[in-house]
């Protein structure tokens, strides 16, 4: 069978997607290979069907990493046979290229983002620039790629001239009973997990957090993370807020199903915003937890079909907690939703995605 290498600029054993990938793939034959860094906290790498290699970088953020980072994969991949090399984003994709075109293989692009259209990118004119030239100039050098929902691989269509597969962030399937068998605390909260990045409107929700009687458990780091603390602190709501940091994936499939209900947050700075469809949402709909969403297209398009989460238009402080304390206080709605996250589960679940990626790399392994 091919060998596959996918590349990713973070740590191996917090990205879901990517495990999911890999391990699908490895288990039907695929020879895969997974590289990612290194950080000074990383925890030994969790068994897998599949290789991981870490690469180890002098530089833990900014430029100076990307830079670094992709010289050391480009080499790594320039000696490291390959059929075919897929970019997890383009803070990878210039190294798939090179190493790719020189050895003349083939390559895949997985765009998990419109990565251009950030709000920590797009608030940077000269960062915003950069990036979005080398989109223009290399993407359409990878023919062959997929996404992770209709509203990106449109736009995908329209700037680049490439038809990208789409495969969602749907998790794997966790029956009720083994959510009912969970570790239940006795206390309600709230949950956000993901990254805790700009744009997730935490400058909004914290505020929010005085006027609402519940917990909010944060699980996740990210580049916001240190103003998220000070927001806390500036709020005086540091005994309604816990944060708890990354979670290993098996650490958090045991928490989220424990959630009163759970939160899908962003801002509308920014395409990349308005056209996600974040782990979180699904998530939460196979913990079986109600969730306060944004009213974004992707996800008001599945909304409308399984009624699984109240949407709002907006995230000021006033909508957030009154939706949040609507939630909260609304057994009945609670409870119908989650019987709707019960159905919804049946057919939003990787084991009904993985069908899609599986025929998306045989049709590239023998084309």
């Amino acid at each position: 069978m091919p060998k596959l290498i996918f590349t990713v600029t973070n740590d191996l054993n917090y990205d879901q997607r990517m495990q999911r990938i890999c391990y699908s793939l490895s288990k039907n034959g695929y020879q895969v290979i997974l590289v990612g860094r290194k950080l000074k906290t990383s925890l030994p790498l969790n068994q897998s069907t599949f290789h991981q290699k870490r690469l180890s970088c002098f530089f833990a953020k900014g430029p100076f990493f990307y830079v670094e980072f992709n010289f050391r994969l480009f080499f790594y991949l320039l000696y490291t046979k390959f059929d075919i090399v897929c970019a997890i984003d383009i803070d990878t994709i210039i190294p798939c290229y090179a190493a790719s075109f020189l050895k003349q293989q083939k390559r895949v692009y997985d765009a998990h983002e419109l990565f251009s259209e950030q709000k920590e990118i797009i608030r940077r004119k000269n960062i915003h620039a950069v990036w979005s030239m080398l989109e223009k100039w290399i993407i359409p050098q990878f023919k062959n790629g997929y996404t992770v929902n209709q509203s990106i691989k449109n736009e995908f269509n329209k700037r680049f001239g490439v038809d990208y597969f789409v495969i969602r962030n749907l998790p794997l399937k966790i029956s009720t009973v083994q959510i009912q068998n969970a570790n239940v605390d006795e206390e309600r909260f709230i949950l956000y997990q993901g990254a805790v990045n700009e744009g997730r409107c935490f400058e909004t929700l914290i505020p929010a957090m005085k006027n609402i009687d519940c917990k909010l458990v944060i699980c996740g780091t990210g580049n916001f993370y240190y103003q998220l603390i000070q927001l806390i602190k500036d709020n005086d709501v540091g005994d309604k807020v816990e944060l708890k940091g990354n979670l290993l994936p098996e650490e958090l499939h045991q928490l989220t199903p424990t959630a009163t209900i759970g939160l899908t947050f962003f801002e509308s700075t920014g395409l990349n915003q308005i056209y996600s469809l974040s782990n979180r949402f699904f998530d939460y709909i196979m913990a079986e937890i109600p969730q306060v969403c944004v009213a974004f297209p992707e996800y008001k398009r599945i909304n409308d079909e399984f009624n699984i989460a109240m949407l709002i238009d907006n995230t000021t402080v006033d909508t957030v907690s009154l939706a949040i304390n609507n939630l909260l206080s609304d057994t009945v709605i609670r409870e119908e939703m989650i019987d709707n996250c019960r159905k919804a589960k049946e057919i939003l679940n990787w084991e009904n995605e993985e069908i899609k990626l599986l025929n998306f790399w045989k049709n590239i392994c023998t084309s």
